[in-house]
């Protein structure tokens, strides 16, 4: 037996194959001929095109859906909270999780291109040894072909990030400035990058940061920060807002 420590993200019960319709299946496919796929309406309908046989009592899975060598991105990223700017005392959520996603292209140039129905996705990966271990699972919606497919597998449990407020000042009645440390300590063994997404309120401006950012929403303000191995690196910013 094998136990993986971490938080690992697991879907609550009652949205676990909540309408029993098709879903992403954990058994590898045969060879024989699986479900063909064709449009109906504004759907997609899914038809096993061989016979199935399902014993008394018997539980059966069908793979669904197979692809080999698919690219996967994987994203660390540690999230901040809009209330952090309206607050003048500094308390600014410290040691918070860093998120684990992985994503997926769903293009025919990744060996996919197809459209995949709404349901539950577990992801695997091999150990040091061999044997395939659990990492994490999520739901999806449905997803036409050309699309991403994003999923969270659960917290890091060798990163580490906290944050502080590390001033505030009123410029006028309605604008602010505040500024902001966040921290991230890598105890993995190899160098990582984390991306830190800054939900800032209403008409703000970046005064100064000590790491490039990237104005992706009128109100989000994202960092790519590389940290090395065993190491630990800071994101010091100030920001002004006007509300």
């Amino acid at each position: 037996m094998k136990l993986v420590a971490g938080d690992v993200n697991r879907v609550k019960d009652e949205y676990e194959y909540r309408d029993k319709m098709l879903r992403l299946a954990e058994v590898a496919a045969k060879t024989e001929p699986q479900f063909k796929e064709e449009e109906l309406f504004e759907y997609h309908i899914y038809t096993l095109q061989r016979p199935a046989t399902i014993k008394e009592n018997q539980t059966k899975q069908i793979s669904l859906i197979t692809a080999d060598n698919v690219p996967v991105k994987k994203e660390l990223l540690y999230y901040g909270a809009r209330y952090y700017y309206y607050n003048q005392h500094g308390e600014a959520i410290t040691n918070q999780k860093v998120g684990v996603f992985v994503e997926i292209d769903n293009k025919k140039e990744n060996n996919l291109g197809i459209t995949l129905p709404k349901g539950m996705v577990r992801v695997y990966k091999h150990d040091n040894e061999g044997s395939l271990q659990f990492v994490g699972e999520d739901s999806i919606d449905h997803t036409p072909n050309d699309e991403k497919i994003r999923v969270k597998l659960g917290d890091a449990f060798d990163v580490v990030g906290s944050r502080k407020q590390t001033d505030w000042k009123k410029i006028a009645h309605d604008t602010y400035e505040a500024g902001f440390e966040v921290s991230l300590r890598n105890h993995k063994k190899e160098d990582i990058v984390v991306k830190v997404v800054e939900p800032i309120p209403r008409d703000w401006k970046m005064l100064n940061s000590s790491h490039e950012y990237k104005k992706t929403e009128a109100f989000t303000a994202e960092f790519d920060i590389p940290v090395s191995k065993d190491k630990e690196a800071k994101l010091n910013y100030r920001v002004r807002m006007r509300f």
